[in-house]
């Protein structure tokens, strides 16, 4: 199985490779036939082998890290190339192939148009390194190699942004990268700091020694910086402001991969290093985090709202970006409140926003090609966009999508929001009930508000009478291969919402093992 996992990194890089070969021949549209297809093939063969991987993963064992390579790489630093997955790693593999993969799907139909008109071979290039650095993410073990791999998803989404994505792309990619790269950049001041002090960059030795060998104060000045550059990846409020316009200017399968893989990378460095090496660092910020959980929630609900409105000229991809504030408030939330349940209920909530609001990305995504607009008052005009008459799958789709989003028991949305509040309600010892009681409260409130708000988008977008004037003459309704791309993401969202048991079953002993000192 370390095969496997060493093939799923090693096959889009080769991929990406071969797009730089002049393979593809002189004609310009046959040679981005070929590389779209190309493209689909490969990510088609990873997800096939994040398949074979998870058909082979000892479920019995979850907590044990599985189908790992550790061999040295840069012995004068203390590097080694160690990979492997365990149940909090393995769940988001397999989701990030699954994304990447129905993206590719997507794209050798609906190329996202470029200001230059770029040739296909580079956006496959690019997307196939993007999945490289997304997916050594969640199966490196070396804290200098997370850091690497975390860096290698910048530029291929800062090009995907810049070059073929629409409004005030270049400004939004250049923000994207700006904040990205300086919260980096503080993270691995931590790092280096842990493995100056502990001797070794191995996040599972590490993790085993549960910060034994660290002192208090160097726990808490790691652990900050380490929170600080993932918190901005994350996003938490306030370091969020990054998000919506990168959103808004992105493509479609940008702005799904983004929201369904990049967002989980910091949430994922949380869980992997912040909780198990550096432990005590961790108890000391937990209530602050817990906070500006919390606000994010709140904030980012009200946001949305504001979108929401008649006559506020809101973006709906923009207004989706700034849910995500919210959702991935709950996601720190429970990996704030430092118990079993919360940071089991925030990994689940990891998985099920990367399933929905990847299908909100692509339904929204197809509706502003339809009508050349995402404006939310452009689109409902004065009596609803009539979805549900016009173009009846994709209403239903969009309604879907909303209602899991909102947390509607029995489908994936409802499970992390809902396990998420219990671990506040009742944190680890050492950390203030009270104070994390008022954030299950506020985050009690967002629910709510997230309600409202996204009933009040299918009511303008997808109610209405038909036969009003429509900004468009004629609204095409789900074609053959957008079923193709977004059924899998409905049907993991039930699925995942009537057996919780399918992520929690896998989470749960490795959340355990890591916070007893795995």
């Amino acid at each position: 199985m370390n095969a496997v996992l060493i093939a799923l990194l090693v096959l889009p890089l080769l991929g990406a490779a071969l797009t730089l070969a002049p393979v593809f021949g002189p004609d310009r549209a046959v040679a981005d036939r070929r590389a779209l297809r190309l493209n689909t093939v490969v990510t088609g063969a990873v997800f096939l082998l994040t398949v074979v991987l998870a058909a082979g993963f000892d479920h019995g064992d979850p907590a044990r890290m599985q189908a790992t390579t550790d061999v040295s790489w840069i012995p004068a630093l203390h590097v080694r190339l160690h990979l492997g997955v365990d149940g909090v790693s393995l769940p988001l593999v397999v989701l990030t192939a699954l994304l990447t993969f129905l993206c590719a799907l997507y794209s050798e139909k609906r190329l996202p148009d470029g200001a230059d008109v770029p040739s296909a071979q580079a956006f496959v290039g690019l997307f196939l390194l993007l999945e490289v650095g997304m997916l050594a993410t969640f199966a490196v073990l070396d804290l200098l190699l997370f850091f690497v791999a975390f860096e290698i998803v910048l530029i291929p989404m800062y090009f995907l942004i810049a070059r073929w994505g629409s409004g005030a792309k270049v400004p939004a990619a250049n923000r994207f990268i700006l904040y990205t790269l300086l919260g980096s950049a503080v993270m691995l001041l931590g790092f280096l700091l842990i493995g100056s002090k502990a001797g070794t960059f191995d996040m599972q030795a590490l993790a085993t020694a549960h910060g034994s060998g660290l002192s208090h104060t160097t726990q808490v000045i790691a652990a900050l910086a380490i929170l600080v550059g993932l918190a901005v990846k994350a996003p938490a409020w306030p370091l969020h402001s990054w998000l919506p316009d990168a959103h808004t200017a992105a493509p479609t399968v940008g702005s799904v991969l983004l929201a369904g893989v990049l967002l989980k990378m910091g949430t994922y460095g949380l869980v992997r290093v912040l909780l198990p090496v550096v432990p005590d660092g961790a108890a000391t910020l937990a209530p602050y985090l817990g906070a500006f959980a919390a606000v994010g929630i709140v904030y980012g609900s009200l946001a949305c709202l504001a979108l929401a409105r008649p006559g506020a000229k809101g973006d709906l991809k923009r207004l989706i970006a700034y849910s995500s504030v919210g959702h991935m408030g709950f996601v720190l939330l429970g990996i704030a409140s430092l118990t079993p349940v919360g940071v089991n209920g925030a990994l689940f909530a990891n998985i099920a926003h990367g399933l929905i609001t990847g299908l909100l990305f692509f339904v929204v995504g197809a509706l502003k090609d339809r009508y050349g607009t995402a404006d939310l008052d452009t689109l409902a005009g004065s009596t609803g966009a009539a979805l549900y008459g016009r173009a009846p799958r994709l209403g239903v789709l969009l309604a879907f999508a909303a209602v899991a989003s909102l947390g509607l028991p029995g489908l994936a949305g409802f499970w992390g929001e809902l396990l998420a509040m219990f671990g506040a309600f009742d944190p680890a010892d050492g950390l203030s009930r009270p104070a994390f009681v008022t954030y299950m409260v506020l985050a009690g409130l967002g629910t709510l508000l997230t309600a409202a708000y996204l009933l009040i988008v299918v009511k303008r977008v997808c109610m209405g009478d038909p036969r009003q004037p429509a900004p468009v003459a004629e609204l095409a309704d789900l074609r053959p291969y957008e079923a193709v791309s977004w059924t899998p993401l409905a049907a993991l969202t039930l699925l995942a919402g009537l057996w919780p048991a399918l992520l929690l079953g896998l989470s749960d002993p490795a959340v355990k093992h890591l916070l007893g000192g795995g």
